[in-house]
């Protein structure tokens, strides 16, 4: 398997970008906070499946057309810097109503096979993931290595195990400190407004390297 160059910036950028507090963190929290520790987890779990499953898609049918156009491979490349800035002003305009709606947990208490399913559906159905790993894995392939392909499926199974992790350990903090976040929704609203931060400033940086590059 060809192991991109830039595979460790890939595992810094990707750690931001996960770090950075969005709807699937909000909603982990949210769960940890009604449910507990293992709902949250279930989740977790079910959402990094279903992201995997749309890397997988993006990985066969984009690589084959990156590897064929460079005009195509710079362009996504721009699209991705774009596009996390675009998510970041999003995140920072809308945070409150962010954060209302992932802590909307008027349902009962699911069952851990159907948090996974729920979780699941989240990461699959969600056009957002799709755009993601189409405009951001190819930034960090090795073009004339070739692969890109096999190149893109290593960096979606990277992408999802690290916010396996990272959702993962918020789940359980916030299962450990459920009442003190609950106790004040602004947390959540600055938590949202902040992760907004990180990813405008990650696209920024992401396009000035892009243009570094070529």
């Amino acid at each position: 398997m060809i192991i991109p160059s830039r595979i460790w910036e890939y595992v810094a950028a990707s750690s931001l970008i996960i770090l950075a507090p969005g709807p699937s963190v909000l909603f982990t929290i949210a769960r940890a906070i009604s449910w507990g520790r293992a709902v949250a987890m279930a989740t977790v779990l079910g959402n990094a499946l279903g992201m995997f499953t749309i890397s997988i898609f993006v990985a066969v049918g984009l690589g084959p057309i990156l590897q064929r156009y460079h005009a195509v491979y710079v362009g996504v490349q721009w699209l991705g810097a774009f596009y996390l800035v675009y998510l970041g002003i999003e995140a920072v305009r809308h945070s409150k109503e962010h954060a209302e709606a992932m802590t909307d947990t008027s349902e009962g208490r699911p069952s851990l096979g159907k948090t996974i399913r729920q979780g699941y559906l989240v990461g699959v159905l969600n056009p957002k993931s799709l755009v993601f790993f189409a405009a951001i894995l190819p930034q960090f392939t090795d073009r004339e290595q070739g692969h890109l392909t096999s190149q893109l499926l290593l960096l979606g199974a990277i992408f999802c195990a690290i916010c396996f992790v990272s959702d993962g350990a918020w789940g359980v903090i916030a299962g450990t400190i459920r009442q003190w976040l609950a106790s004040d929704p602004s947390r959540l609203i600055r938590l949202r407004a902040g992760g907004g931060f990180v990813m405008m400033g990650l696209g920024i940086f992401t396009f000035i390297n892009s243009l570094l590059h070529h």
